[in-house]
């Protein structure tokens, strides 16, 4: 079993879901055996970047769906699994990812990656737009 650093995952994924400021995204990844927060921020590139071959991530988006009259944030759960991952680090990730979701609770879409292509920014907003049932842009 994984040592979980709670109160920082807590922390950021309050950040995230807070409107007010401009933090989209949080990233949770180990620290040898450990889970912790890695980043958080507001430009998903960066986000993007600790999604490496070599690496397991769960990242938290926030995604704004909705037209100019009416705004929302909905949440997206990653888990990335890099395609150089060892199987055993593979399959702890399952168990392990039980352990981040005892924090991270409130999401409308989960997606399991392993490629940048499963996980852009284009393809989560079409993810929580299909999830919601609504399918109309932002004015962007």
């Amino acid at each position: 079993m994984p040592n979980v650093d709670n109160e920082a995952l807590s922390a950021a994924y309050q950040a995230v879901r807070d409107d007010s400021n401009d933090t989209t995204w949080a990233a949770f990844g180990y620290e040898g055996p450990d889970i912790v927060q890695l980043a958080t921020g507001p430009d998903y590139e960066d986000f993007l970047s600790l999604c490496a071959d070599s690496e397991r991530v769960y990242g938290y988006i926030r995604i704004t769906t909705g037209d100019e009259m009416s705004k929302r944030s909905k949440f997206v759960f990653i888990t990335w699994i890099g395609d150089s991952v060892s199987p055993l680090k593979k399959a702890r990730v399952s168990t392990d990812k039980a352990f981040v979701k005892q924090i991270i609770t409130n999401f409308a879409k989960e997606v399991l990656a392993s490629s940048h292509a499963e996980i852009t920014i284009a393809e989560l907003e079409e993810v929580v737009r299909k999830a919601g049932g609504a399918n109309y842009g932002t004015g962007r």
